[in-house]
C-alpha cells in the first residue's frame, strides 16, 4: 500500500506515463484514458473497424455485429468500471472522515478456514501416525481413538462437502475430536494417581501435536496472531486497501483520488460532510414540493418521509457536531450551547445563531530557541552575559551564564498565551562588577510580533542597544516557532472592507477560526489582544474569487464574501495566498457552488497557462491531474445525486464475495473494518437499514444456494430487523414502509422459508457432525420466527411441529437413500478388491461400479437373482452397522438442537428404521429356515435400541422381536433335541479319557448348554415377560441335561468297580477319577446353569445339587467297599495261620524244618507290601487326578475308618485266639503304614485316633509282647515307630 502523500519523485513517474495513454484523442474513444496499457490496445472502435476488414470474410454483416458486440460489451465494463470509481471515491470518504460508526470490537473472532489442500494434509498427517511413521508415543486406547475419528470423522464426504463449502476450520476438526474422546475416556477404568481430565488433556496435546505436524509452531502462532489482529481492528490504509481489492481499484487510481479528494485534510472532509447534508436537506426540500415520493404502503406516510428525510440529517450533523475539531488535536473546541446548536441545526434560523467575541477562543504555543549573539566587541572576555525572554503577559525565562568572548546558548524557552499576534521580548544583560550595583546591565533587546506563518528556522536580528552598551552592531541570532491552534483553520493579513464590519478599507490580520463543526469567524486581531476586534460569522455566506475592484488602493489578489444584503471584500498581497484563503472559507461555508480559481480558467482556456500557474498550491495541482486522468467527474460530482441504495446493493454484493473468498471461516459475517465502512455508508448517504438488509439476506440466500455455509444467526439478525421495520416496528426509527421493501421482504422470506425446510432435511449434510456450532438450533429458531404472520403473535405451536415433522419425515427418507447408496458403493468396492481378476486403479474401479450400477438398475430380476441369502444377509447385517452409525451420530451431533422436539426426532428415527425394516425383512424373507445366521443382526440393533431411552420397545423395536421371537423359540427346541441326543450317544460311546474337567462326553454337554445360555443371554430380550421364559427354560433344560449326566456317569461308575479285580491287583484307573472330576464339574456347572438370577431362589439349582451329592455319595460308598472287600481278601489269606487249625500247624513246621537249610522268606510279607503299594498308589492316583478336595477328605476318611473297623472285627473275632507271629507281622505292617499314609493325606487326628483304632494297636501291641516272649523276637517289626521304618517307607 503506497502512502497517500507519496513523494514528487513518484507522481512524476505517474504523470509520465499517464500522459502518453492520454495521446490521440482524435480516435474518439469512449473509454477513459486511465485505463491500463494491458487493456488500452483495440478499445476504440474506429481504429478496430479500419483494422478488421477481411476480404475473405464470407458474411461482413455477421463480422460487424461481432465487433458491435465487442464494443458494447466494452462500453457496459467502462460503465462498471465507473460506477465503481465513483462508489470507491464515496467509500475513501467514509473511511477518511467517519462520525458515525466505528470499528466494533466485540464481534466474535471468526477461525482460520480449512482448504482442500490443507484437508488432505490433516489425512495424511493422521495416516502417517496410524502407520506409526511418527515419534509421537500413545497408547492402545489413544490409538483406536484416532482410527475411529479419522475412519469416521476426516474420511466422511460430508466433511468434504463442508471444506468445499468454506464453513469448517482448525477448530471444528478439534472439538468434534474432543467431544469423540470424551465418552471413550469416561468408560476408561479408574486409574490411581491418574484422573480422567488429565487423560483428556494429554490426548488433546497429543491431538495438536498430530494436526500440526512438522510446522513450527512458533511461526503458527505468529501467522494465528498477525491474521487475528487483522480480524479485529484495520489501519485507513488497511481499509483503503481492502476497498481497493473489493471494488477492482488500481494503484495509481486510488493516489489519484486520495490527493485530490484532500483525504488527508480534514478539514476539507467535514467541509464536504457539511455540504453533503445541506445537499440531502434540499433534496428532501424539492421532494416535498415536487411531490415525487416512493410508493408507500398507506399515503399518510409520505409527510412522514420528509420529516425522516430531515430527521436523519438533523441527527447527522448532531453527530457531526459532537466531533472534535480535528481527531488526535490537542486543544478542545469551545461547544455552543444548547439553544445554539439547535439553531445550527435548523439552517433557517439564523437570528438567535450569533456569535460574542468571547465565543472565540484561541490558544498558541510558542518555542523560542536563543542560539547567540553576534557583535558583542565591548565588554571583557571573561564578562558574564546571558540573555532573557518572555511573551508579553506571561512568565520571563532566562539561559544559561556564558562568556562574552564564546555568547552562544542554544536554550528553549516554551510559552503559551491567547494572543494571535503576540509581543516576544528578548533582552542582554551583563553582570554587574560594581560593588553597590543592585541589577545587571542591560545591554540590548529585541521585541518580535511571530505568526503562525513565519518562518520556523533561525534568524538573526539586530538588537536595540542601550547607552550601557558601546557597540553599534549588535546582533541576536534565535529562532521562534509559533503552533497554530486545531480550531484556528488559516491565518494572514488581508485588506478587507465590508458594510458591517470592516467599514474601512484596511490591512488587517485575519484569523479563521472554527467554533464548532458548522460555525466559523473570520476574525481580525491586533496586536497582544487575545480577544478579535472584529469578527465575520460565515454562515450563510458564499466565498469566490472577484477581480480588483476600483477605487481600492492595496492588495493585489481580490475574493469577496457575499451574502444576501451584504458583501465583504478581501484582498492579499498574492495569488497563492488568495487561492489558500479562498480553499478554507470554502470549507467553512458549507457552500455547494465550488469557487474556480482564475489560473485554472485561463488555463482551460489556453495552453500557456503554465506561467500563471506558478503561485497555485500543491493541491490545485493534484485537481489538475485529476482532471487530466478523468477523475475530476468523480470528485466533483455531488452525492446527492446518486442513486446510494442501489450503489450500497453493490458495494454490500462485492464486499461479501471478498469476505467468502478469504482466508477465514466467516459464514457470512462481514469483518470488523467492512462493517465499519458499511454502517458509515450507510448512515452518511442514507440508505435505509431494510434496503440494507433486504440486499443482505438477497445475497446470503444466493450464495448459500450456490453450496457457501451461512450462519443461520446472521440470518435471523438480518430478518428479524425487515420483518420489524415492515410490520412497523421502527428498528431504525422509520415509520415508513414502502411497497417494494414489504414485495421483497415477503418473496425474501417465502425464500428462506424454502431454503430453511430444506436445511432441516438435509440437516446431516448441512450440518455435518454438528459443525458450525449451534447452527442447526439457530436454524430451526429462524425457522419458527419465519412461520410468523407478524411480529408479535406467535406462531401455534402445533403449526411449527407440522413442518418440522414434515422435513424430518423426508429427512428419513434422504438419509436412508444416502447410505443404502453407500453400502452398495462399498460392498461393490470390497467385492472387485477381493477378486483377483480386478486389480486396477481405482477410477476404473469406480467406473465398472457405476456401469454395473447402471445394469442393476435396467435389469433388477437379474441383480436380485444373483445375490444369494447370504450375501443378503451380509450386506443387511452391514446396512444394519450403518443405519446405527446414523442414529447415534444424529444423537451426538444433533440431538441438542432438536431439544424442544425429542419427540418429531423420536418419530424421524421410527421413520428411518422403518425403511430399513423393508430391506431387513426381504432379507430374512429369503434366509433358510434352518439357517441361525441372522441372529447377529438382531443382536446388533437390539444391543443398540435396548440402550435407547426413546426407541426401546417402540415400534420397529417390536417388529424386530416380533421377527425373531419364533427363531429364538425354534432354535431352543432343536438344541434341546440336540443336546439330548448327543448326551446319549456320548455315554453309549464314552472311553472315560480325561478331557479338561471331566470326560469328552460331559464338556461337549457342558459346553453346549453354557453356550445356549450365553447366547440367549447375550440377546438381552428386551420384553421382560418373554425374557423370563426363555431364563425358565434354559434353566430347567439345563437341570435336566445335568441330571442325565450325573445319572449316567453312576451308572459307568458302579458297573466299572463291579467288573475290577477284587485283590490288592486293583488299581485305580483315570477313568474312575474322570467318573469324579465329571460329577464335580456337574456341580460347579449347576451352580452355574441351573441357578435363577436376580435375587430369585434357585430352585432349579438345589434339586441337581441334591443329586449331585447323593450320586457322589453312593460313588464314595461304592469306592470304599471297594476297598473293604479287598482288605477282606488280605485278611482271608493270612487267616489260615489261625491258632488251632491243622494248616496253621502244618505251615509252621514246614518253615522251621526249611528254614535250616535254605533262607525261607518271611510268610505274609509279600502280602502286607502288596495291600500297602495298593493303598498308596490309590491314595496317590486319587489325590493327583480327582478336582475335588472335599471328595477326597470324605473319601479317605470313610475309607480309613471302614478298614479300621474291618481290622478291628476281625481281631475282635480272635479275642480269644493268640495270633500267629505271622499274622501279627502282617496286621502290625497293615496298621503302622495305614496310619502313617493316612495321617500325610490329611485325615484328621480325631479320626485316626479312633477308639476302634486304640483297640486295635492295643491288641497288636500285646501280641507283640507275647510273640517276643515266646518266639525270642519280631525280628524288627514292632508297633513302636522308629527311623529303621521310616528309611524302609522311603
Amino acid at each position: 500500500m503506497l502512502d497517500p502523500s507519496s513523494s514528487e519523485e513518484e507522481s512524476d513517474g505517474i504523470v509520465e506515463e499517464e500522459s502518453k495513454e492520454v495521446t490521440a484523442p482524435q480516435a474518439g474513444s469512449r473509454i477513459s484514458p486511465s485505463r491500463t496499457s494491458e487493456s488500452s490496445g483495440g478499445l476504440a472502435p474506429s481504429s478496430g473497424g479500419r483494422n478488421s476488414a477481411r476480404p475473405t470474410s464470407p458474411s461482413p454483416s455477421a463480422a460487424s455485429e461481432q465487433e458491435k458486440e465487442e464494443v458494447e460489451k466494452l462500453q457496459r465494463e467502462e460503465e462498471e468500471r465507473k460506477k465503481k470509481l465513483q462508489l470507491y471515491v464515496f467509500v475513501m470518504r467514509c473511511v477518511a472522515y467517519p462520525f458515525n460508526a466505528k470499528q466494533p470490537t466485540d464481534m466474535a473472532r471468526r477461525q482460520q478456514k480449512i482448504t482442500k489442500q490443507q484437508l488432505q494434509q490433516t489425512k495424511d498427517r493422521f495416516q502417517a501416525f496410524l502407520n506409526g511413521d511418527t515419534q509421537i508415543v500413545a497408547d492402545e486406547a489413544f490409538i483406536n481413538a484416532v482410527q475411529s475419528y479419522y475412519e469416521v470423522f476426516l474420511k466422511s464426504d460430508r466433511v468434504a462437502k463442508m471444506v468445499q463449502s468454506g464453513g469448517f476450520s482448525a477448530n471444528d476438526c478439534r472439538e468434534v475430536f474432543k467431544r469423540h474422546i470424551e465418552k471413550r475416556v469416561r468408560s476408561l477404568p479408574e486409574i490411581d494417581g491418574l484422573s480422567k481430565e488429565t487423560v483428556l488433556s494429554s490426548w488433546m496435546a497429543k491431538f495438536d501435536t498430530i494436526y500440526r505436524g512438522d510446522e513450527d509452531p512458533r511461526k503458527a502462532q505468529q501467522r494465528m496472531t498477525a491474521s487475528a489482529a487483522s480480524e479485529l481492528i484495520l489501519s485507513k490504509d488497511q481499509l483503503y486497501e481492502m476497498f481497493q481489492n473489493i471494488l477492482g481499484i488500481k494503484k495509481f487510481e486510488h493516489q489519484l483520488l486520495y490527493q485530490a479528494c484532500q483525504l488527508d485534510n480534514l478539514d476539507e472532509q467535514a467541509a464536504q460532510i457539511r455540504r453533503e447534508l445541506d445537499g440531502r436537506l434540499q433534496m428532501a426540500d424539492q421532494i416535498a414540493r415536487g411531490g415525487k415520493f416512493p410508493k408507500f404502503v398507506s399515503k399518510e406516510m409520505e409527510a412522514m418521509y420528509i420529516e425522516e428525510l430531515k430527521s436523519s440529517v438533523n441527527q447527522l450533523m448532531a453527530n457531526l457536531e459532537s466531533m472534535p475539531v480535528s481527531k488526535g488535536g490537542e486543544f478542545k473546541l469551545q461547544k455552543l450551547k444548547r439553544g445554539h446548536n439547535t439553531s445550527i441545526i435548523d439552517m433557517g434560523q439564523e437570528d438567535e445563531n450569533t456569535l460574542s467575541k468571547s465565543d472565540v477562543v484561541l490558544s498558541f504555543t510558542l518555542e523560542v530557541v536563543i542560539m547567540e549573539v553576534q557583535g558583542l566587541k565591548s565588554l571583557a572576555p571573561n564578562r558574564i552575559v546571558y540573555c532573557t525572554m518572555e511573551v508579553e503577559g506571561g512568565e520571563k525565562l532566562q539561559t544559561d551564564q556564558a562568556e562574552a568572548s564564546k555568547p552562544t546558548w542554544g536554550t528553549q524557552g516554551d510559552f503559551t498565551t491567547t494572543h494571535p499576534l503576540p509581543a516576544v521580548k528578548v533582552k542582554l544583560f551583563t553582570e554587574s562588577t560594581g560593588v553597590l550595583a543592585l541589577e545587571d546591565k542591560e545591554l540590548g533587546r529585541v521585541v518580535l510580533h511571530p505568526t503562525p506563518n513565519s518562518p520556523k528556522q533561525s534568524e538573526l536580528h539586530k538588537m536595540t542597544l542601550t547607552k550601557a552598551c558601546p557597540d553599534h552592531d549588535l546582533k541576536i541570532k534565535l529562532a521562534i516557532r509559533m503552533d497554530k491552534p486545531q480550531n484556528m483553520k488559516h491565518s494572514g493579513y488581508l485588506w478587507a472592507f465590508g458594510k458591517n464590519v470592516w467599514k474601512r478599507w484596511k490591512k488587517r490580520f485575519f484569523v479563521l477560526v472554527q467554533v464548532s463543526q458548522y460555525t466559523f469567524a473570520m476574525c481580525s486581531y491586533r496586536e497582544k489582544k487575545s480577544e478579535p476586534q472584529e469578527l465575520l460569522q460565515l454562515d450563510g455566506y458564499t466565498v469566490d474569487y472577484t477581480d480588483p475592484q476600483p477605487g481600492l488602493d492595496g492588495g493585489r489578489a481580490f475574493f469577496n464574501a457575499v451574502k444576501e444584503g451584504d458583501t465583504v471584500i478581501f484582498a492579499s498581497d498574492d495569488e497563492q495566498d488568495r487561492i489558500l484563503w479562498v480553499q478554507a472559507m470554502y470549507r467553512a461555508t458549507g457552500q455547494s457552488h465550488k469557487p474556480v480559481p482564475p489560473t485554472q480558467v485561463q488555463k482551460l482556456n489556453s495552453k500557456g497557462g503554465a506561467s500563471a500557474q506558478m503561485d497555485a498550491p500543491i493541491s490545485q495541482f493534484y485537481a489538475d491531474r485529476a482532471q487530466k486522468h478523468g477523475m475530476d467527474e468523480f470528485i466533483s460530482a455531488n452525492p446527492c445525486s446518486f442513486d446510494h441504495a442501489s450503489l450500497f446493493q453493490m458495494v454490500q454484493r462485492l464486499t461479501l464475495d471478498h469476505r467468502l473468498n478469504d482466508t477465514f471461516c466467516c459464514l457470512g459475517w462481514f469483518s470488523p473494518g467492512q462493517v465499519f465502512v458499511l454502517d458509515e455508508y450507510c448512515a452518511r448517504n442514507g440508505v435505509r437499514g431494510c434496503h440494507r438488509h433486504l440486499c443482505y439476506l438477497r445475497d446470503l440466500l444466493e450464495r448459500a444456494d450456490n453450496g457457501a455455509m451461512i450462519d443461520p444467526t446472521l440470518l435471523h439478525y438480518s430478518f428479524a430487523f425487515c420483518a420489524s421495520h415492515v410490520h412497523g416496528n421502527r428498528p431504525d426509527g422509520l415509520s415508513t414502509v414502502k411497497v417494494d421493501e414489504k414485495e421483497r421482504f415477503e418473496e425474501i422470506k417465502e425464500r428462506l422459508r424454502v431454503i430453511l425446510e430444506n436445511q432441516i432435511i438435509h440437516f446431516r449434510y448441512c450440518f455435518p457432525f454438528g459443525r458450525p456450532e449451534g447452527a442447526l438450533k439457530a436454524t430451526l429458531s429462524l425457522l419458527e420466527r419465519v412461520l410468523m404472520k407478524d411480529i408479535v403473535t406467535p406462531v401455534p405451536q402445533e403449526e411449527v411441529k407440522g413442518v418440522i415433522r414434515k422435513c424430518l419425515e423426508q429427512a428419513a427418507q434422504l438419509n436412508y437413500q444416502r447410505i443404502t447408496e453407500y453400502a452398495k458403493i462399498e460392498g461393490k468396492k470390497r467385492e472387485m478388491y477381493e477378486h483377483p481378476v480386478f486389480c486396477l486403479a481405482s477410477q476404473v474401479m469406480d467406473l465398472t461400479i457405476l456401469e454395473k450400477g447402471q445394469k442393476d438398475q435396467k435389469d433388477p430380476e437379474n441383480a436380485g437373482r444373483l445375490v444369494t441369502p447370504a450375501k443378503k444377509l451380509e450386506e443387511t447385517i452391514r446396512l444394519a452397522e450403518l443405519v446405527i452409525e446414523v442414529l447415534q451420530q444424529n444423537q451426538e451431533h444433533h440431538a441438542e438442537a432438536f431439544a424442544w422436539w425429542t419427540d418429531l426426532m423420536v418419530e424421524h428415527a421410527e421413520n428411518f428404521l422403518a425403511l430399513y425394516a423393508v430391506d431387513m425383512d426381504a432379507a430374512l424373507e429369503i434366509q433358510s429356515p434352518e439357517s441361525w445366521d441372522s441372529f447377529p443382526l438382531f443382536q446388533l440393533l437390539n444391543d443398540f435400541l435396548r440402550t435407547d431411552y426413546h426407541l426401546c420397545n417402540g415400534k420397529f423395536h417390536k417388529h424386530l422381536q416380533d421377527l425373531y421371537a419364533p427363531l429364538v423359540v425354534r432354535y431352543v427346541d432343536l438344541m434341546e433335541s440336540s443336546i439330548a441326543q448327543s448326551i446319549h450317544r456320548g455315554f453309549e460311546r464314552e472311553s472315560w479319557e480325561p478331557v479338561n474337567n471331566g470326560s469328552g462326553t460331559s464338556e461337549d454337554l457342558f459346553w453346549k448348554l453354557d453356550a445356549l445360555q450365553t447366547f440367549i443371554r447375550d440377546l438381552h430380550w428386551p420384553e421382560e415377560e418373554f425374557a423370563k421364559h426363555l431364563e425358565s427354560r434354559i434353566q430347567l433344560m439345563s437341570s435336566d441335561m445335568i441330571e442325565n449326566c450325573v445319572k449316567r456317569t453312576r451308572m459307568a461308575f458302579e458297573s466299572k468297580l463291579t467288573k475290577s479285580s477284587r485283590s490288592t491287583d486293583f488299581r485305580i484307573s483315570p477313568t474312575i477319577c474322570t467318573m469324579f472330576n465329571v460329577m464335580v464339574d456337574a456341580k460347579d456347572q449347576s451352580a452355574k446353569l441351573c441357578a435363577m438370577e436376580m435375587g430369585q431362589e434357585k430352585q432349579y439349582h438345589s434339586q441337581i445339587d441334591d443329586l449331585i451329592e447323593e450320586s457322589v455319595k453312593d460313588m464314595i460308598q461304592l469306592l470304599v467297599a471297594k476297598f473293604v472287600v479287598i482288605l477282606e481278601s488280605v485278611l482271608a489269606k493270612i487267616s489260615r495261620y489261625d491258632e488251632g487249625t491243622l494248616f496253621s500247624s502244618f505251615l509252621s513246621f514246614t518253615v522251621k524244618a526249611a528254614s535250616k537249610y535254605v533262607d525261607v522268606p518271611k510268610p505274609g510279607m509279600d502280602v502286607a507290601d502288596g495291600y500297602v503299594t495298593f493303598v498308596r498308589h490309590s491314595q496317590d492316583m486319587l489325590r493327583d487326578k480327582v478336582n475335588e478336595e472335599v471328595y477326597i477328605e470324605r473319601l479317605f476318611d470313610q475309607w480309613y475308618t471302614a478298614t479300621m473297623n474291618l481290622l478291628g472285627t476281625w481281631l475282635t473275632e480272635r479275642m480269644d485266639q493268640q495270633l500267629h507271629v505271622y499274622q501279627l507281622k502282617i496286621l502290625i505292617r497293615i496298621a503302622k503304614k495305614k496310619y502313617r499314609d493316612f495321617r500325610l493325606q490329611g485325615v484328621l487326628d480325631s479320626t485316626l485316633n479312633s477308639k476302634l483304632y486304640e483297640t486295635v494297636r492295643n491288641r497288636l501291641t500285646l501280641e507283640e509282647a507275647t510273640a517276643s516272649v515266646r518266639e525270642g523276637g519280631m525280628q524288627g517289626i514292632s508297633m513302636k515307630d522308629s527311623d529303621e521304618e521310616d528309611e524302609e517307607d522311603d
